[in-house]
């Protein structure tokens, strides 16, 4: 559910993503809060896989932990092209929190926090 990767920083990583009539998550001209969720957690994995890269490392399995503090104002319709930035707030132990913003041409559609946990075992 990302299209591209806009930015990259340690602290922020930015995507972008068009929503299609095509797609899964699509209920009548409408991207649903699923969509919404699925494409700020890919973000925040994006960012942790082109960390890694970065790193000449292979990318670890991540899992969704927790959504927290979930605010959806509006949902995109179909031909909307969203941005998406995430923000690290924390990093414990093997856990990002990270914080979660989706605009359309600045306005604020969606927002929360995610914990996302790294496999140990794969990192």
């Amino acid at each position: 559910m990302v299209d591209s990767l806009l930015s990259y920083s340690s602290e922020s990583t930015r995507s972008c993503f068009l929503i299609k009539s095509d797609n899964i998550l699509v209920d009548k001209d409408q991207f649903s809060e699923a969509g919404l969720i699925e494409n700020m957690a890919q973000t925040a994995a994006l960012s942790k896989g082109y960390e890694f890269s970065l790193l000449n490392k292979s990318t670890p399995l991540g899992f969704l932990g927790a959504v927290k503090k979930l605010l959806i104002h509006r949902l995109p319709k179909v031909g909307e092209k969203i941005e998406t930035t995430i923000f690290l707030k924390h990093v414990i132990m093997k856990a990002n929190i990270v914080e979660a913003q989706v605009l359309c041409e600045k306005e604020l559609l969606a927002s929360c926090e995610l914990s996302i946990f790294i496999d140990p075992k794969t990192s």
